[in-house]
């Protein structure tokens, strides 16, 4: 390792300052390193500020993580490109997309249980009930490691999926019942989602 002429202030300057750009060239935030270190995000950020150095064994762990000697973490070294060991992007993506096909693989199951039974009829029922349950998952899954959008618009898939199952619950059971309240409280329940996602930080 290259020596050091540099006192502890400046130490951590150096290295708070690489880890903030072999950070930003892997293409993630500090919450997926985290993730990926067994480490809480005010951690990593903490060491980005500078306020703290990351112990031996998780400077070693970072460096087998960019691909890099550890000299290129604690010293003042040219500019590398860096690749992350994982993409999470694309595992988070994968988990949530098997947890969401499970989803309808059960209601495929459901249906043809309900196929083979006198209310046969209702079986297609299963597959109106699915979607409220592929946008709750798919919520979960985005607020753990999603964007605001993209949780607002899971959100707002339970809202409209929940206005579906009443329509045809009411076309089939009570056709003498008016639907369009139930989209009006729909488009209601939107409006304040909305407004709640807009204020709200959401990750």
């Amino acid at each position: 390792m290259s020596e050091l002429n540099t006192n502890g202030d400046d130490l951590k300057d150096i290295i708070a300052a690489n880890l903030i750009r072999l950070r930003q060239e892997a293409g993630l935030t500090q919450l997926q390193l985290a993730e990926m270190l067994n480490y809480s995000d005010k951690a990593v950020s903490k060491w980005e500020r500078g306020e703290s150095i990351p112990d031996l064994r998780v400077l070693i762990r970072l460096a087998q993580l960019y691909h890099i000697s550890l000299d290129d973490i604690v010293s003042m070294q040219p500019e590398k490109v860096v690749k992350p060991v994982l993409n999470l992007k694309k595992k988070h993506f994968l988990i949530a997309l098997l947890a969401v096909g499970l989803v309808w693989v059960i209601a495929t199951g459901v249906y043809m249980i309900l196929f083979y039974t006198p209310v046969t009829k209702y079986a297609f029922m299963s597959y109106v009930i699915a979607p409220i349950f592929t946008f709750i998952v798919a919520t979960v899954f985005s607020c753990i490691w999603g964007t605001k959008l993209i949780t607002l618009l899971c959100c707002s898939g339970i809202v409209w999926s929940a206005a579906a199952i009443v329509n045809v619950n009411i076309a089939l059971f009570a056709p003498a019942i008016p639907i369009w309240p139930c989209y009006v409280v729909g488009a209601a329940i939107q409006v304040l989602l909305a407004i709640w996602f807009y204020f709200r930080k959401v990750k």
